[in-house]
């Protein structure tokens, strides 16, 4: 698999010609079990088939089960300058129900050692538990912030089709999601993480001055990005491609020096709706300037018609900029229905 991946690599070394690498990024799936050989053999492919500039990001996701000391002084000896980590709650209880491998105790003692060696650290947590009281949640938060991490990301719990939790719920053994408590517990979110001295840069993002994630960033802001490995994702500004998530039929393929992925060409509307989509989920907002300059005047004047009744009901909101146009964002109110208000604003017909 590791000679596949620099295999492809190199394959596809002349798509973003020109442009430069500012982060790479270790994860979807287990990342950690990779050596140190392993993970240097796949950066040194990267910077000499590709312009990396310096001091690039290079975090690896992990699990804190997946994180022994042995492995974090590892890690610290490799590029890897920085960790996210999959803490999702500080409670047995919730990870027993989330079905995670880690105990509470190895989540605290793999931080307590990771803060030892790396500086930018993030770690997830996981709100809307059902039966998860507001006391429970903040306690959750309260333990994180003791820890001094200078990133969160925090997510609701969502049911996937197919799983143990979802059957859980159709049987009744466990309660379903209960919407008026995930907003409770993401309005404590918000106002203990700014006291704290977070930035909210994303509506599941909060992160110190100086520690927001530049490889998350990039993909809010619509920049181009290349998946390496079995079902990875890839982005160009226009086409957006997929590998093959068969293990087998991806390294066949790559063996045969084929690349092993699907592509598709995204319209002016899909690309409109996914910037409204990642816009009014982030500080940075809907630039009109780039609206009317990337889209045209017509689909400016369609976005300022269908926004009114989300302002009107204090959803959303115009920021004046005296350096340029104005920008559309989320009110306090309208944050966590984000993504719900940018599908309502979503473009089916083409202007």
């Amino acid at each position: 698999m590791i000679n596949a991946l620099i295999e492809e690599l190199v394959l596809r070394k002349d798509e973003n010609k020109g442009e430069s690498i500012e982060t790479i990024y270790f994860g979807g799936g287990t990342p950690s079990i990779l050596s140190n050989e392993e993970i240097t053999v796949l950066i040194q492919t990267i910077t000499a088939h590709y312009t990396v500039v310096e001091n690039a990001e290079i975090t690896l996701e992990a699990n804190p089960d997946d994180l022994s000391t042995k492995k974090i002084k590892e890690l610290a000896s490799s590029p890897i300058n920085r960790l996210s980590i999959g803490i999702q709650s500080f409670f047995d209880d919730d990870l027993k129900f989330m079905n995670r491998a880690h105990t509470a105790s190895e989540s605290k003692k793999c931080l307590s050692k990771a803060l030892k060696y790396f500086d930018n650290i993030t770690i997830d947590l996981i709100y809307g538990v059902p039966n998860m009281s507001c006391e429970k949640w903040l306690a959750n938060l309260e333990q994180a912030f003791a820890f001094g991490v200078p990133h969160i990301s925090s997510y609701a719990l969502t049911v996937e089709e197919k799983t143990a939790l979802h059957s859980f719920i159709k049987q009744g053994k466990v309660p379903p999601i209960d919407e008026k408590l995930a907003l409770e517990h993401f309005n404590i979110l918000v106002e203990q993480c700014e006291k704290q001295g977070f930035v909210h840069y994303e509506i599941s993002n909060f992160g110190k001055p100086g520690y927001f994630s530049k490889h998350n960033k990039s993909y809010w802001l619509g920049e181009k990005y290349i998946g390496i490995g079995p079902s990875a994702h890839s982005f160009n500004g226009v086409k957006r491609s997929w590998n093959v998530s068969n293990n087998a039929k991806y390294l066949k393929e790559i063996q045969e020096n084929k690349l092993p992925s699907q592509f598709e060409i995204l319209t002016v509307n899909n690309r409109f709706n996914e910037y409204i989509m990642t816009g009014l989920r982030t500080v940075w907002g809907v630039s009109f300037d780039t609206i009317e300059k990337e889209f045209g005047a017509l689909y400016l004047e369609q976005l300022k018609t269908n926004v009114q009744p989300f302002i009107d009901k204090g959803l959303l909101k115009i920021q004046h900029h005296s350096f340029s146009n104005n920008t559309l964002i989320t009110t306090k109110k309208g944050k966590f229905l984000a993504d719900g208000i940018a599908s309502d604003l979503f473009l089916v017909d083409e202007v």
